[in-house]
């Protein structure tokens, strides 16, 4: 019987993008304290449609607004990492990129009894040992790549890449990496955001961007007997009245067309047990 999946994320990153990037004026930062606004809209949101969810959320962030990250957890969210201060691993040595994982991994246990089983890294960029240390520190999963937009599959260790070779493809791993995509995120839709050097535009149009989110879930179901589709939120983003609105729209649809929302390790789970059993 065909089975198409459906994993609402949430990026719970708050203050920390800015902080990491030295945008700290009392206008930013307000930018990021309207996530507890918003989390609060995901949750009870969530509550009302039965939908379980996975959150991955900076350590910083749980040691900051510990009763919303606590909130999350007994609400039956997954808590996963999404490092510590936000900082991208491709920004930093080796010996940072681990203590960054160490010490976001002590905020979740301290919050969860148990270290995380996934992991997304900030501004979804890894470095060259970023697969080496999360298998080191015994993750099971990983959702930062884009090699696929409905399948899960094995993140590789060891590739090398040369401007004027073909590439040499690593070996696969064990880690499953669950995809994503910067189409279904809602960060560069809507979010306007004018740096000394840069603009991004954002502010579109919620209902045609439910169009594009909508489509890319009938896609998988019209191509594929199983798959599993993969919305990224941020809830300063997503929180806002118009588009809170607009998620719940399309999570009514997607119900109507058969979707199995799920948390992201339970997603984890099936797709193993589906590769065990084909094996």
């Amino acid at each position: 019987m065909p089975r198409h999946i459906v994993c609402l994320t949430v990026d719970f990153d708050a203050l920390s993008p800015f902080v990491a990037r030295g945008l700290v004026s009392p206008s930013m930062l307000s930018r990021g304290e309207f996530s507890l606004v918003g989390a609060d809209r995901l949750l009870r949101l969530f509550k009302q449609h039965g939908v379980a969810s996975t959150w991955f959320t900076p350590g910083v962030e749980i040691e900051t607004y510990p009763d919303m990250a606590r909130r999350v957890v007994d609400e039956g969210h997954e808590m996963a990492h999404h490092g510590y201060t936000h900082r991208p691993p491709n920004t930093l040595a080796r010996a940072d990129e681990e203590a960054e994982l160490v010490r976001g991994n002590e905020a979740i246990a301290r919050l969860t009894g148990k270290t995380a089983r996934g992991y997304r890294s900030p501004s979804w960029e890894l470095s060259p040992h970023s697969i080496e240390l999360l298998l080191k520190h015994g993750f099971d999963y990983e959702s930062s790549l884009m090699g696929h937009d409905y399948l899960p599959y094995h993140a590789r260790q060891g590739d090398v890449i040369a401007a004027d070779q073909p590439p040499a493809f690593g070996r696969q791993t064990s880690l499953v990496e669950m995809p994503i995509s910067w189409t279904l995120d809602d960060f560069p839709h809507f979010e306007y955001l004018r740096l000394a050097n840069s603009l991004q535009p954002g502010l579109m149009s919620a209902r045609a961007v439910m169009d594009n989110w909508l489509d890319d879930y009938l896609y998988m179901t019209g191509t594929l007997d199983w798959g599993v589709l993969t919305y990224t939120f941020h809830p300063f983003v997503i929180g806002r009245g118009h588009r809170i609105m607009m998620l719940e729209r399309l999570i009514q649809r997607m119900k109507q067309e058969g979707a199995v929302f799920l948390r992201m390790d339970a997603a984890v789970d099936e797709f193993l047990a589906r590769r065990a059993a084909a094996a």
